[in-house]
């Protein structure tokens, strides 16, 4: 206003663009969590709430106005999820996991990474491509591990009992359900350890 100096106003545009995208990924990560909750309880089926690809897409939007090709794998992935998730639809689903994934690899954004690969093998599996499967989820396990994120490889392990069941290797599924368990109990991810509870019968 009092120098007529102008040049800061592009990049304080971009700042402000990068830091909207981050705010709608976070507000779509909040719906995601309530409808993930929700979707637990028999008694009242979870219904999406359509804001939340709304977010996703428009912070897929932002991040890619700015250049910023890790948001835009975040919410790649999100927007797969979403599709996978929610609307049980692995077709549409699995190209912007892939994408994702693509963008994370290069970004080195690992958190990401495992993400996308967590949700490809959930795709595998459902369409029967077991071995596949296996190979995205321990992948994805492995990158877990290294970012410290050991809930997740638990969580994850639920699948990989269920492939091992699925190709008749029923110790294995045990012992991977018993290794799921500890690493749950010790990190108090109640949540996995449900799961674990409710998986274990089925096989």
């Amino acid at each position: 206003m009092y120098t007529g100096d102008t040049s800061a106003l592009a990049d304080a545009e971009e700042a402000l663009t990068a830091v909207e995208a981050d705010v709608a990924l976070a507000r779509g990560k909040i719906l995601h969590a309530r409808y993930q909750s929700a979707s637990g309880d028999a008694d009242s089926p979870a219904v999406e709430d359509r804001a939340e690809m709304s977010l996703f897409q428009r912070a897929l939007e932002l991040s890619r106005a700015v250049g910023d090709s890790r948001g835009e794998s975040e919410a790649l992935f999100w927007i797969g999820c979403v599709h996978q998730f929610i609307r049980r639809d692995n077709e549409t689903a699995v190209p912007y996991l892939e994408r994702s994934y693509r963008l994370a690899a290069e970004t080195g954004d690992k958190g990401t990474q495992s993400e996308a690969l967590r949700h490809l093998g959930i795709a595998s599996h459902a369409a029967g491509r077991l071995d596949m499967a296996r190979e995205q989820l321990e992948e994805s396990s492995r990158l877990r591990r290294e970012t410290g994120n050991l809930p997740g490889v638990a969580s994850n392990m639920i699948g990989l009992a269920y492939i091992a069941a699925g190709q008749d290797r029923r110790a294995d599924a045990v012992a991977i359900f018993d290794e799921a368990q500890a690493i749950a109990s010790a990190h108090e991810a109640h949540a996995v350890t449900r799961h674990i509870e409710q998986a274990r019968p089925a096989i």
